[in-house]
């Protein structure tokens, strides 16, 4: 579904070694599954590379640097954010400068997001009826 081409896996690949400091940082938190949400870094989705990915809810978590406020990086992050809303997941951008600033609040939030997302596969309601037994 949300698997990259083979070029994209490779730049995942080369991201995960290059993170920024405000991504190492939530990284750290993340890791560790918050709220019991598991999370995956620089993971490939389609053409892009995601910076986290909470798979059970389609959580894709952007950490925004200065340049993504200048030249044509708007117009990029809201095709990929338009991309991404087309195929289930959801995003959720967060500055670097908050990441830095306050940890905790942004992890807060993101668990506060996750959770408001319903999960990508419901639980069983229960063993299927017997063959005769009403439904």
């Amino acid at each position: 579904m949300l698997q990259g081409p083979k070029p994209t896996q490779d730049k995942a690949r080369t991201l995960r070694a290059e993170m920024t400091p405000p991504e190492v940082k939530l990284w750290q938190v993340l890791r560790e599954r918050p709220a019991g949400l598991k999370f995956r870094r620089q993971h490939p989705a389609g053409p892009y590379v995601l910076d986290f990915f909470c798979p059970l809810r389609l959580l894709a978590i952007e950490i925004d640097g200065e340049a993504h406020n200048r030249g044509d990086r708007p117009e990029q992050d809201a095709r990929r954010d338009a991309w991404l809303t087309e195929n289930g997941v959801t995003v959720c951008r967060i500055p670097a400068s908050a990441v830095l600033a306050d940890l905790d609040a942004v992890v807060t939030h993101i668990v506060a997001v996750a959770s408001s997302l319903p999960p990508l596969h419901q639980p069983a309601a229960g063993p299927p009826p017997l063959a005769g037994e009403d439904e």
